[in-house]
C-alpha cells in the first residue's frame, strides 16, 4: 500500500510594493519599453513581447473586463472585452490599456501558480477563476473599489503592476518635479495638497490613463500624509 500524501499547502505569493514597482521596470527595460523620458507605455506590445501573445478581444460575461489564460509554460492567452473596445473614445481605449496592464500583471506575478504539478486553485475565490484562467471583475478602474477587493489578494497585485507598468516609479518620479514644492528646514520636495489634482491630470494626459489611475498612482508614491516621496 502506498502512504498517505496530503496534497501540497500552497499560500498566497508575497510581493512588496517596491519589489513589484522593481520588477515591472526591469520587464518594460527587458523588452526595450521602458522610455528614457515619461510617455504612454506600449502596453499592447509589451504583452506581445514578454508573454509571446497577442491581446485579443470576446464578448465576455458583464461585469468581467479580461481575463488571463494560464498553461505550464506560462501565459498562453490575454483576453479583453470587447464590449470595451467597441465604446470608443479616450475614457474606454484608456480603459483597454488598463485592462491590458492588469492582465500582464497576473501573467508577471502568476504564472508559476499554474506551473506547479497540482495548480492551487483553493487560494483564488472560485468566482474568480475557471480551470486555467483568471477572471478580472469591474473593478480597477474604480478609485473607491481598487482599494477594496474584499480580500482578493490576486487582484491587489495585479492592480499594483498594472501601476507599475503603465506608471514606472522613475518616470512619475519625473513627470510630478513641477508639481513639486521645497518644504520643511531641510527643503525637502513635497506634493502639496492644493497640486495634488493638477499633477493627476497632467500624468494622465502623459501616461495616456484615465485619472483615476494617477490619483490612486501618485497617492502610493506621494501619500497624503506627507506629501513626501515614499521609499
Amino acid at each position: 500500500m502506498k502512504p498517505f500524501r496530503s496534497a501540497p499547502s500552497y499560500k498566497p505569493p508575497y510581493f512588496t510594493p517596491s519589489q513589484i514597482d522593481r520588477m515591472c521596470c526591469d520587464e518594460l527595460s527587458n523588452e526595450g519599453l521602458l522610455p528614457g523620458s515619461p510617455e504612454p507605455i506600449r502596453i499592447d506590445r509589451f504583452i506581445e513581447k514578454r508573454f509571446k501573445v497577442s491581446p485579443q478581444y470576446e464578448d465576455l460575461p458583464d461585469g468581467v473586463l479580461g481575463f488571463t489564460r494560464f498553461g505550464k509554460n506560462g501565459v498562453k492567452a490575454v483576453v479583453i472585452s470587447s464590449a470595451l473596445d467597441a465604446e470608443g473614445g479616450t475614457v474606454a481605449e484608456r480603459r483597454v490599456r488598463t485592462t491590458m496592464a492588469h492582465e500582464g500583471g497576473h501573467g508577471l506575478l502568476h504564472a508559476h501558480l499554474f506551473a506547479l504539478d497540482e495548480i492551487p486553485l483553493h487560494l483564488f475565490d472560485k468566482d474568480s477563476h475557471s480551470g486555467d484562467q483568471i477572471l478580472c471583475r469591474d473593478v480597477h478602474g474604480d478609485e473607491k473599489k481598487a482599494h477594496r477587493y474584499d480580500g482578493r489578494w490576486w487582484e491587489v497585485q495585479a492592480n499594483r503592476a498594472m501601476s507599475g507598468l503603465l506608471c514606472p516609479r522613475l518616470l512619475v518620479q519625473e513627470a510630478i518635479k513641477p508639481f513639486l514644492s521645497p518644504a520643511g528646514l531641510l527643503g525637502v520636495e513635497v506634493l502639496v495638497e492644493d497640486r495634488r489634482e493638477a499633477a493627476v491630470r497632467a500624468l494622465a494626459d502623459i501616461f495616456n490613463v484615465n485619472p483615476a489611475v494617477t490619483r490612486i498612482r501618485i497617492t502610493q508614491l506621494f501619500p497624503l500624509q506627507t506629501g513626501q516621496l515614499h521609499l
